[in-house]
């Protein structure tokens, strides 16, 4: 029986990951809206391995074929860069890892439908989550006339009735999938569901790949050293190298010290609170970096503005809204503001610490010397100018309250 209709459809693009959720939309999209599936699995950094056993799966469950293009060093060079140089860290914690992926996976999806003769696109996302948000409004803006399948949330489907199905039609699911919620790239791994539902408690050690938990790393610190052009790290310890393998390498050497842990209560878009673990190495150290440096060469005015920006940036992306004008006018003052943002920082990395260990730069803002030819008596007359609306104020309101509380006492004796 058909959904809704839909029986004329020919051909559905599939967002494809390989977790429980989008390995039983393969076989439920055949069967229930009555459309071929074409696979579709983006390649962001995540375990090759993985990457082939998903691809496998797909085949065997009757997709027609599942397209896996290799998009590590453009998800790194548009968008991780741009995170960078924005500080782009959700609500203050979250470095927008899934988030960020989302839109890179959209724009290819769009393409390989167009190309594939595909006439609706499908993603496994539910009704109270981000995925949905992300995924639907990125494809309207650059596909409006496609169509969306979200069966997860059509249906209603739970984890527990998408386990049966999969036990019934004999689709294999890893058990870490069927225990949890996983997205993992190389700028992150995001774990929710199972026992993460449970605040209250400390994540199991069971969830973490990327990072060792901070007791169980080295009793001996580790320095990194960060070089940066125009906001975006060109090399690591004194070697240039690719944005994606400077990430790739700091994730295990970050990771190997326990750095990158990040639990906590996030705001989703759709208005509900959920319980995120993350790990995130790399991109905790480079942000850390990249705002210290800035600390180092822009100028106090500009650094404060930059915050309120950067928190808007991060808040849009976080809820979507990548393609919308507003992200591109952000983008612009974002880039402008980091043509200084050039030179080195060194972290020291312990025990899941990050700690800033040094940092220079040819525009460093920063300069004993320029401290030394300030004149003491000119803070007298600074002083005097910064304060002075200040003790105004004070001294109007001052009158005005004696000259009230004389009225009231001549009222009173009245």
């Amino acid at each position: 029986m058909f959904f809704r209709g839909m029986e004329g459809m020919e051909k559905t693009l599939l967002l494809y990951s390989g977790g429980l959720d989008t390995s039983v939309m393969v076989k439920w999209i055949q069967e229930k809206y009555g459309t071929d599936v074409v696979c579709f699995l983006a390649d962001l950094g995540q375990p090759k391995e993985e990457i082939e056993a998903a691809k496998e799966k797909t085949l065997a469950l009757g997709a027609l074929k599942c397209i896996v293009p290799d998009l590590n060093d453009e998800f790194a060079d548009r968008f991780i860069s741009k995170s960078i140089k924005a500080n782009g860290l959700y609500e203050g914690e979250y470095p927008l890892s899934t988030a960020l992926g989302r839109y890179l996976i959209v724009e290819k999806a769009v393409q390989i439908a167009k190309q594939e003769g595909c006439t609706a696109i499908a993603h496994g996302g539910t009704g109270k989550g981000n995925v949905q948000v992300r995924f639907e409004l990125s494809i309207k803006a650059l596909a409006p006339k496609m169509k969306i399948f979200a069966p997860v949330r059509e249906f209603e489907l739970t984890r527990d009735v998408e386990k049966a199905y999969a036990k019934e039609k004999e689709i294999p699911i890893p058990e870490e999938a069927k225990k949890y919620s996983i997205d993992e790239n190389m700028w992150g791994k995001s774990t929710e569901e199972g026992p993460i539902n449970d605040a209250s408690k400390e994540p199991p050690k069971d969830i973490f790949t990327l990072s060792c938990f901070p007791e169980d790393s080295p009793d001996k610190p580790v320095y990194v050293k960060i070089g940066f052009e125009k906001g975006v790290p060109i090399s690591l310890n004194g070697k240039k190298m690719p944005l994606k393998n400077l990430v790739e390498t700091l994730n295990k050497v970050a990771g190997s010290q326990g750095v990158g842990i990040i639990d906590c209560i996030e705001d989703r878009t759709v208005g509900v609170k959920s319980h995120e673990v993350y790990e995130c190495p790399a991109a905790v150290c480079l942000i850390k970096a990249h705002k210290d440096l800035e600390k180092l060469v822009l100028t106090k005015e500009l650094i404060h503005f930059k915050k309120i920006v950067d928190n808007e940036w991060a808040k849009l992306v976080y809820t979507g809204l990548w393609f919308d004008p507003l992200v591109e006018s952000l983008n612009a003052f974002i880039e402008k503001a980091n043509e200084r943002v050039e030179g080195w920082v060194k972290l020291k990395l312990y025990k899941g610490g990050v700690q800033v260990a040094g940092r220079d730069s040819k525009y460093s803002l920063y300069n004993p010397e320029f401290n030394e030819s300030v004149k003491q008596k000119h803070a007298i007359g600074f002083i005097e100018l910064y304060g002075l609306q200040q003790k105004v104020w004070s001294m109007v309101g001052g009158e005005r309250d004696d000259a009230m509380a004389e009225k009231v006492k001549v009222e009173q004796l009245c």
